[in-house]
């Protein structure tokens, strides 16, 4: 996902299309938390 908003970042800013620099920003920040906030539990079990 941050990967994906970087793309989309670059190509927002290379082309000049404020939306897509919008969408870019908004899936880093979001691929960023989902990054580091554990979701289901903070430990990893495995079976």
């Amino acid at each position: 996902m941050v990967v994906l908003g970087l793309i989309l970042l670059i190509i927002g800013l290379v082309i000049t299309q404020n939306l897509l620099v919008t969408i870019g920003a908004i899936l880093i920040v979001v691929g960023l938390i989902l990054n580091f906030v554990p979701i289901g539990g903070s430990s990893r079990r495995v079976f």
